[in-house]
């Protein structure tokens, strides 16, 4: 079958190539394999060709987003041996992060998708930049991170990959690569639940436990919850967010790091 080329418009400004695998997705069909993105993310139209019938029908075998920094594939997610349809899977995720004055961190701190806005803290200057060695440095914090650091998007996303028996998120969207460089972990997220749903599974339940030991996120939990529940496509009843502190000890009780770990199930979406 010769290769067809369809054109559509995409937004003048794409932050991160995460956007572009959306369209991909929504293009696919039983009959054709969607290839290649033959433009840069950041201008107004992108080309894609259409190829041949696949043996696998809907599920993609390639995707290659050419963009200014290389080409991206997605073969990791789409892996030789079959993902059985068993009718419930149990996923574990778990991310952490350092965090650091925001000047040098560069960006705020951000869980589940807020910002997470707080006076200053009494961080602990370990190395001894800002004071004495070890001593308590008060300042505003932010997330020292390739992407937009968020701790909890991340563990999500590496459950739903570790249900699936995929690999975790650090091999698919890499903390060398230029182009996930301040991404907003929203568009992991997505991307994640489509990969959930093309394999034929929806949430069965998240259950959500972040460590961190200042600034306090009780006011900001079901802002959290509602942004999770509206990226995966579930309900309330199905999402839990429960926060603790790390009683002073070690690199998270000090303020220099925060953490967070998921369990989540998927159920077969019949």
């Amino acid at each position: 079958m010769d290769a067809l080329t369809v054109t559509v418009r995409l937004p003048k400004v794409v932050r991160c190539p995460i956007h572009l695998l959306s369209v991909l997705y929504a293009m696919k069909s039983s009959s054709f394999l969607l290839y290649s993105i033959l433009s840069a993310a950041i201008v107004p139209y992108a080309a894609f060709v259409v190829g041949g019938v696949t043996p696998g029908g809907r599920y993609l075998r390639t995707i290659t987003a050419a963009v200014s920094t290389g080409t991206w594939t997605d073969d990791l997610l789409r892996p030789s041996y079959a993902i059985e349809k068993i009718p419930l899977r149990i996923g574990h995720g778990f991310d952490i992060h350092r965090m650091a004055p925001l000047a040098e961190a560069g960006q705020p701190v951000v869980i589940g998708g807020v910002v997470i806005d707080h006076l200053p803290q009494k961080w602990t200057d370990a190395e001894g930049r800002y004071v004495e060695k070890g001593g308590v440095y008060e300042t505003e914090l932010g997330v020292v991170a390739h992407s937009d650091g968020d701790v909890i998007y991340h563990s999500i996303v590496d459950a739903i990959f570790g249900a699936l028996t995929l690999p975790d998120i650090g091999q698919v969207f890499q903390d060398t690569d230029p182009r996930w460089k301040g991404c907003d972990s929203s568009k992991f997220m997505e991307h994640a639940h489509t990969v959930m749903a093309d394999y034929g599974y929806k949430v069965g339940n998240i259950d959500v436990t972040l460590i961190l030991e200042r600034p306090k996120v009780a006011s900001f939990k079901p802002a959290m919850k509602k942004n999770i529940v509206n990226l995966l496509q579930t309900t309330p009843g199905r999402v839990n967010i429960k926060a603790r502190t790390h009683e002073r000890v070690d690199s998270v009780g000090e303020l220099r790091s925060l953490s967070c770990h998921v369990v989540m199930t998927l159920e077969l979406d019949t």
